[in-house]
């Protein structure tokens, strides 16, 4: 199990800009969090590029998996926070942006990053890390020590988010 960034180390200097300090430290946290997430026994994984390149699984990710997983309030529903383009989901949320389209915006590697650990990508997002286990604070008792999602929710949620090339709301894909 291991955990790899496939990047030249960034040289964090007294001079540096402030946009090569951030990557540093980015790349820093990415280095210590892909320390944890191999010690979890968790799927390994190897960002590239702001992305996740390999599945988490060897089995392919089911799209109608994934759309039961997406709408399912008993793990953490998607529809919390985005509206989706599914006509009978009458009260989306609003706090991020609209998943209509977001097959047609993203790759499944660039989903991949996003839904196992956003903050990577972003350290102020308010997304949770389905796949994520260190850094995590204020987890209830029942729920330490466990992902939102399996590897293999994760990969049938991508292959279901693939699906939604359309930019309209409210439409099945």
């Amino acid at each position: 199990m291991s955990w790899r960034v496939l990047k030249k180390p960034i040289q964090a200097r007294r001079s540096a800009s402030p946009g090569r300090r951030t990557l540093a430290a980015l790349a820093l946290g990415l280095f210590t969090l892909a320390t944890a997430l191999a010690q979890d026994g968790l799927a390994p994984v190897t960002i590239i590029d702001f992305s996740i390149p390999e599945p988490l699984t060897q089995t392919p990710g089911d799209p109608a998996a994934g759309e039961r997983t997406v709408r399912d309030s008993r793990i953490a529903s998607c529809l919390i926070c985005h509206a989706l383009p599914i006509a009978d989901e009458p009260d989306p949320g609003n706090i991020g942006p609209s998943l209509a389209g977001v097959g047609s915006r993203y790759s499944a590697a660039e989903l991949r990053l996003r839904l196992v650990n956003p903050k990577a990508i972003d350290p102020d997002t308010i997304m949770p890390a389905y796949y994520w286990l260190d850094g995590l604070h204020r987890v209830d008792l029942p729920y330490q020590g466990r992902t939102i999602y399996s590897a293999q929710q994760i990969e049938d949620v991508i292959a279901y988010l693939l699906t939604l090339t359309d930019d309209t709301e409210g439409s099945a894909p």
